[in-house]
């Protein structure tokens, strides 16, 4: 693939230039939306296959796969009007919004893949889901880390909830931070030792020898403190309430 194009230059699209761009010997030619004008710009200074087009048309007209990041409030306000060609390859990456409804927005043809690109992708680390599977998009994922196909959207859909959980995550280890501050720990200390102590839980996730059950029991000494913490605290009614939570959330997204 040679000319990319993207739609929304948030958090995500940055994290997509990044992905495609940094420490590769080719680059290829990425085209940035005038939206999110300043991270356009900066990203442009530091990569010269990049450009910032005039309008979302440009973007359009100048790539072979075009990648739409907007919000999804913002959607109809970015896409409305846009002519998009049947030999496009048109990456949704918009939360809540199905193929269907961006082919009625963008009246076209032209292959429609929905995508779940994490921020990680510009470390060329992050498994993304796409639905359904394409050649041209699965290839692009791949890039970035690795692609997870699957059949249809309510499939998606599930792999679209668990998503929903990356900040409660984060939320957790704050909370852990914060309790440890009302300790008396000084809360520099606290955030470097919980920063430390999940850095290497995440390195542990690597090692797919062994289940997420298998890796809970290999880090938990019998009647020790982490099994003291998981039956007390995430004990069934926990569970079912995050259950309870997913499958609210499965619900909206359908």
């Amino acid at each position: 693939m040679e000319r990319i194009g993207i739609i929304g230059v948030g958090e995500l699209g940055r994290a997509l230039v990044e992905g495609v761009c940094e420490g590769v010997d080719a680059t290829p030619a990425v085209f940035l939306s005038p939206r999110g004008v300043r991270a356009g710009e900066e990203l442009s200074s530091r990569y010269e296959s990049v450009r910032v087009c005039a309008d979302n048309q440009a973007v359009v007209d100048r790539s072979e796969l075009v990648v739409i990041a907007v919000r999804r409030q913002d959607r109809h306000e970015a896409l409305g009007g846009l002519s998009v060609d049947g030999d496009k390859t048109v990456v949704n990456a918009m939360a809540g919004v199905g193929n269907d409804e961006l082919r009625r927005i963008l009246a076209t043809d032209a292959a429609l893949v929905r995508a779940i690109p994490l921020p990680s992708v510009r470390e060329r680390r992050s498994v993304t889901v796409t639905c359904p599977s394409h050649p041209v998009a699965d290839a692009f994922f791949e890039r970035l880390g690795g692609v997870l196909p699957v059949a249809d959207e309510s499939a998606f859909n599930v792999f679209s909830a668990l998503t929903g959980t990356l900040t409660t995550h984060y939320a957790y280890l704050a909370a852990l931070t914060s309790w440890a501050v009302d300790q008396g720990i000084d809360p520099g200390d606290a955030d470097r030792y919980v920063r430390g102590l999940f850095q290497g839980v995440g390195r542990a996730l690597g090692d797919e020898t062994r289940s997420l059950s298998r890796l809970a029991a290999d880090h938990e000494t019998p009647k020790g403190n982490n099994e003291r913490i998981r039956t007390t605290w995430f004990g069934p009614a926990n569970a079912d309430a995050l259950s309870k939570a997913l499958d609210d959330l499965l619900t909206d997204l359908q």
